[in-house]
């Protein structure tokens, strides 16, 4: 009997009422298939049967747009949470700087660096988000083009030795001679600098951080001739908890730590879609106390 089989009360209501009155009916069924909650929309029409009214009932499948749907909500308030927070700052300080600190000169100069920092943050925010939309958006088409990965390398390490040297991170280079592959200059430089900007602000200072770079060979992970792009540090390292969920849109490590050091919690996720779009494929390797390794395998 369907009672002994679908043991939810709101699904067994609609057919009951179903093959009482004849009358269409929908509603949805809950469950789990083992690895993940499963989400049914359920169908419940009346079936004349010849020794009486039947119903036949179709269960749908729409998890995957229920965790679409989730997804959009949870990227909704997470822009809005950290959009909230130097929104208000700027505004107290405003408030401030108009009434009691408007003759207030050291004040003033002070409201007015924080404010800029504020909005600077927002600044970052907002032009990450406009990169993951663009990533996404050509996340399908591959790119064309021909560049040597080293020379970009070289390009993008020379572009950040002033935060290095700030930091007091050695950044070491690890590379083979020089190569052409198939890929988009902008989208991988913007790779290299993510990762390494994230190297090089929590690895600490005295570490070393190292890019490296295999000749191109037979790589199995893209089933094809590849390289294989690492960015290695000495530093402190990551929780194993964190790996599975480091590519997650605003997802840290540390939270408060990556505010203060300018992060927005979308560089992972920027990295993921780009080497989605090259076909590739991003692992994390970390220790806990013996630094971190992220590597990325691109075809050529």
């Amino acid at each position: 009997h369907f009672i002994t089989a679908l043991r939810q009360p709101a699904l067994l209501d609609v057919i009951e009422a179903t093959l009482r009155d004849g009358t269409p009916r929908q509603s949805r069924y809950l469950t789990n298939d083992g690895r993940q909650d499963t989400t049914f929309r359920v169908s419940c029409r009346p079936l004349p049967l010849a020794d009486g009214m039947g119903a036949l009932v179709v269960f749908e499948d729409v998890t995957q747009f229920e965790q679409a749907g989730q997804m959009r909500r949870d990227f909704v308030a997470n822009v809005s949470h950290e959009l909230r927070t130097p929104l208000t700052a700027l505004m107290g300080f405003i408030e401030t700087l108009k009434g009691p600190a408007r003759n207030d000169p050291v004040a003033r100069d002070r409201f007015l660096g924080i404010m800029e920092t504020e909005a600077g943050r927002m600044n970052r925010l907002v032009g990450d988000l406009l990169s993951l939309s663009r990533v996404e958006a050509d996340e399908r088409v591959r790119p064309t083009e021909r560049l040597d990965l080293g020379g970009l390398v070289l390009s993008t390490v020379h572009g950040l030795a002033p935060l290095a040297h700030e930091a007091g991170v050695q950044v070491e280079t690890d590379l083979p001679p020089p190569f052409e592959m198939t890929g988009d200059a902008d989208q991988l430089r913007q790779v290299l600098t993510n990762l390494l900007e994230n190297a090089i602000k929590y690895s600490g200072r005295g570490s070393q951080v190292t890019v490296r770079i295999s000749p191109p060979r037979y790589e199995p992970r893209v089933r094809a001739e590849g390289v294989t792009l690492e960015v290695e540090d000495s530093g402190p390292g990551i929780d194993p908890i964190h790996l599975p969920r480091l590519t997650e849109r605003f997802y840290r490590v540390d939270s408060h730590r990556s505010r203060e050091m300018g992060g927005t919690g979308l560089g992972l996720a920027i990295v993921k879609h780009i080497v989605n779009r090259h076909r590739g494929r991003l692992q994390v390797d970390s220790t806990l106390g013996r630094g971190s390794c992220f590597k990325v395998v691109l075809p050529v």
